[in-house]
């Protein structure tokens, strides 16, 4: 990689799938070396990539479908706990290992892992006794609704399903005596499920914050009932931990923010959310007054992380003594090292991901744990820092070089257009419909946790068969958001005279250009690399003032997120944060598809982007 200056995660391993329980022994340890080796590729690899033909594992069972599945499933698990990145298999034809009838599945893992000398005979005595076509075993879509009232809780917290919640629970009601009981007996107990299986990989994000509005709906049902057996009782609800969670100063995001709100809660803490823009002095205030265990800060743009760092001094200064959880796009485990973690005395810890945010809450604040997870993560921090001190310094050559050596061209000779207008133009409503071609799934599923590019995350054999469901539910709020136009997208763009003066671009008031109305400070580049020969700035594709030629400058800025809090709301008072949260991702990609649009409207009006036929990866 550092000879062919290639990068390491693009590099793609595929250490072979080949097929097992062929009735040969050399064959029987072909899935767990294929294991072994994703594991030692990992180990000594860990930016590569490693993918595998998954139907070939079970090519001796061609014909029984159910078989194949249920190997691809089980094979898949394990080899993703290794490290095993993609592979190639039919995404809509693979059963949840969860579902996988014990049985079975303990032969499969047999023969996966050489466990027995006899472990191909039973499997192929076991596939005789099934059907071949993948539907032994099958259920009814409605069969569930037979179990008994906790497997019917449980079954719906599992798979999301919302239209029996108040039925099930005031069955529920006639067989415990309180509501506390219900919700820390059968959907307590259902929740952990979901917490565990996502946890270890088996759910994914959009699933569980279904099985969050499922939770949402049955304790708003109950709580009526459990605020008259309160006062009677005079007893009060307990919660495992108070998490308060905040965006910070200066940033209004908080789609990832809300997730982890859904993911702790399904976890049993208790979640105060104090919402987007929150100033430093608001978050300790709210802190202290609601008496917090851990507060969490979220920021998606760059500036927030110099918020979170003056929010570790605060917390410093006012001697007030929580675990700091740090999240967000821009955040980083060896920003918060070494730029957040040396500003406080207390835990301060970054979470990837969702995914993470429960466990690192639990040893934060399990007695048992909470000591040797703080010191494990100070010593990884110091180990950060210092390898952060310890690093290459990139090397600058002298301002007057990289001026020297800026970039140029004959601007007599340059074809300059001339904007069809110059000044503001406002675009007071646009249609939402005429942004749709426009718009890039791939972050839609990012924010979901889901990794992958659209659309072949479809066919990713992880996670293919969510990430569609996630995408159908979204094509649907989709469609209604256009139809009763719940959304608005506004905008505003403009040309204006402009000439360059060295790394400094001087706008005009008029075309004449005798009135400076302003100055953009462009930076030059100076970082010294092998083969650089030019040093830019942006001032540089500007014509200068000395070239006598008339330049021009354009600008935009653009929303989708008009009425966007309003009608996230409408679904939070129905406690569906599955919509909540579907509403913003939706109102983001149509924001950055309206600057797309309104990208391609500009470069036409300028009249350089006539004749051209962009599409949207190239906008």
């Amino acid at each position: 990689t550092e000879k062919a200056d290639f990068p390491p995660e693009d590099i793609i391993f595929d250490p072979n799938i080949l097929t097992v329980a062929t009735g040969m022994d050399e064959h029987n340890r072909y899935a767990i070396n294929f294991i072994e080796a994703t594991r030692q590729i990992k180990e000594k690899m860990p930016l590569a990539k490693i993918s595998g033909g998954v139907s070939n594992i079970s090519f001796s069972f061609r014909g029984n479908n159910l078989v194949r599945e249920a190997m691809h499933a089980a094979f898949l698990y394990h080899a993703i706990k290794a490290g095993m990145d993609m592979g190639i298999v039919n995404a809509g034809q693979l059963a949840l290992y969860e579902d996988i009838d014990p049985e079975l599945l303990e032969k499969i893992e047999d023969v996966l892992f050489d466990r027995r000398e006899d472990a191909t005979d039973r499997l192929i005595d076991f596939a005789e006794t099934v059907k071949g076509d993948g539907e032994s075993g099958s259920k009814k879509v409605d069969e569930w609704r037979e179990l008994d009232i906790d497997d019917r809780l449980a079954h719906a917290l599992l798979k999301g399903l919302t239209d029996h919640v108040e039925e099930d629970i005031e069955e529920a009601r006639t067989k415990y005596d309180t509501g506390l009981q219900i919700i820390e007996g059968p959907l307590m107990s259902g929740m952990q499920t979901v917490g565990d299986l996502f946890g270890a990989g088996k759910m994914f994000l959009p699933q569980v914050v279904k099985s969050a509005r499922v939770m949402k709906k049955a304790v708003a049902h109950l709580l009526p009932y459990m605020e008259e057996e309160k006062k009677a009782q005079g007893e009060e609800e307990t919660k495992r931990g108070r998490i308060l969670l905040a965006t910070v100063k200066g940033d209004v995001h908080d789609i990832g923010k809300n997730i982890v709100g859904v993911v702790l809660g399904c976890n049993g803490y208790e979640i105060i959310d104090i919402g987007v823009m929150v100033p430093c002095a608001t978050i300790i205030d709210k802190a202290r007054e609601e008496n917090v265990d851990i507060v969490g800060l979220s920021g998606l743009i760059t500036p927030s992380l110099d918020e979170m760092v003056q929010v570790a001094k605060e917390f410093q200064h006012e001697k007030f003594e929580v675990p700091l959880l740090i999240g967000g796009a821009t955040t980083s485990t060896r920003h918060t090292a070494v730029k957040i973690a040396p500003q406080y005395s207390g835990n301060v810890v970054h979470v990837t991901d969702a995914s993470r945010a429960a466990g690192v809450v639990e040893k934060l604040l399990n007695p048992a744990s909470k000591e040797a997870f703080g010191e494990a993560n100070r010593q990884a921090q110091a180990r950060d820092l210092e390898n952060f001190k310890n690093r290459q310094q990139v090397k600058l050559v002298p301002y007057k070089t990289a001026v020297e050596k800026r970039w140029t061209t004959d601007w007599s000779l340059a074809e300059i257009e001339k904007p069809e207008f110059l000044g503001l133009r406002h675009l007071p409503k646009v249609s939402l419909e005429e942004l749709i071609p426009f718009i890039d799934w791939s972050p839609f599923f990012m924010a979901w946790e889901l990794k992958g590019k659209y659309p072949t995350i479809f066919d990713d054999v992880t996670v293919g068969n969510e990430a569609k469901k996630l995408f159908d539910d979204a094509q649907k709020l989709l469609d209604d958001i256009v139809t009763t136009q719940k959304l608005e997208a506004r905008g505003v763009y403009g040309f204006f005279p402009a000439n360059s003066d060295g790394d400094d671009i001087v706008l005009f008031d008029d075309d004449d250009r005798q009135n400076e109305t302003g100055r953009i400070y462009t930076l030059r580049q100076q970082w010294e690399r092998r083969g650089q020969e030019t040093f830019y700035a942006l001032a540089d594709f500007v014509a200068p003032v000395s070239s006598e030629r008339k330049d021009y400058v354009g600008a935009f800025a653009c929303t989708a997120g008009h009425g966007c809090n309003e009608f996230a709301e409408q679904f939070d008072r129905d406690h569906d944060d599955y919509n909540s949260i579907m509403v913003k991702a939706l109102a983001d990609r149509l924001a950055e598809a309206f600057a797309e649009w309104l990208h391609q409207k500009a470069r036409k009006d300028w009249g350089f982007g006539k004749q051209e036929q962009l599409g949207t990866n190239d906008l």
